[in-house]
């Protein structure tokens, strides 16, 4: 199986060989201003508790993460919507892992601000048999803080592609988390924390299950 990040790079390329170049340095200088915030460094750290918070998963059902977390190591990856192609393939990424999760007595939840209607659309299209929770609200991307506004000149890009995010999000701004994956021990303490300011890198699921492993050995 290629690691994530392989297949990461290759959808970059493939992309990047697509776009426009004006389009491109658009992406490239948002991300560049948002590693510059510090955002990075001030999202939650290992050692620390993890928010305590209930979202509604694609049916409209409420999970609040500690009744996952309590009983067993839980995997939260936070992603941008299903219109993301880089999240798209990490949560068919993360799918193809989930029988190793379960078989360490672990679970996992992938959480986005996109409405719970379009957050049942990407777990259909995406074929996910795991929880997708809606965070229209971006309390939990603030919680963890990951939560920041997008750029103007960002925003600008997306209209052009025909992304309204406030509709999309139900939530009336232009806002997302970075993406992020976190694991939760059984005591509610963050044990792994991967945030990355450039959406086209992601948390390696094999670095990921060896972190479960770890909380697994020590009981």
């Amino acid at each position: 199986m290629e690691p994530l990040s392989g297949q990461l790079v290759t959808l970059k390329n493939v992309t990047a060989a697509r776009m426009a170049p004006e389009r491109l340095a658009v992406f490239d200088s948002s991300t560049t201003a948002l590693r510059a915030t510090g955002i990075e460094g001030l999202a939650l750290k290992p050692g620390g508790l993890a928010p305590d918070i209930a979202l509604d998963d694609a049916m409209g059902r409420s999970v609040r993460l500690s009744d996952l977390w309590r009983h067993g190591p839980l995997v939260i990856v936070f992603y941008r919507g299903g219109w993301c192609p880089y999240c798209n393939l990490t949560l068919r990424a993360w799918q193809q892992r989930l029988p190793e999760i379960a078989n360490r007595g672990a679970s996992l939840v992938a959480i986005s601000p996109q409405s719970p209607d379009n957050t049942l659309d990407t777990a259909e299209k995406n074929a996910l048999a795991f929880p997708v929770l809606s965070d229209s609200t971006l309390e939990a991307a603030r919680a963890f803080g990951i939560a920041f506004d997008l750029q103007p000149d960002l925003v600008e890009l997306y209209m052009g592609f025909g992304n309204d995010l406030p509709a999309r999000n139900g939530n009336g701004r232009w806002a997302l988390p970075v993406p992020a994956t976190f694991v939760i021990g059984r005591d509610g303490r963050v044990a792994f924390a991967h945030v990355e300011a450039d959406y086209r890198q992601r948390a390696e699921p094999d670095d990921v299950l060896r972190v479960v492993d770890r909380l697994r050995s020590m009981g």
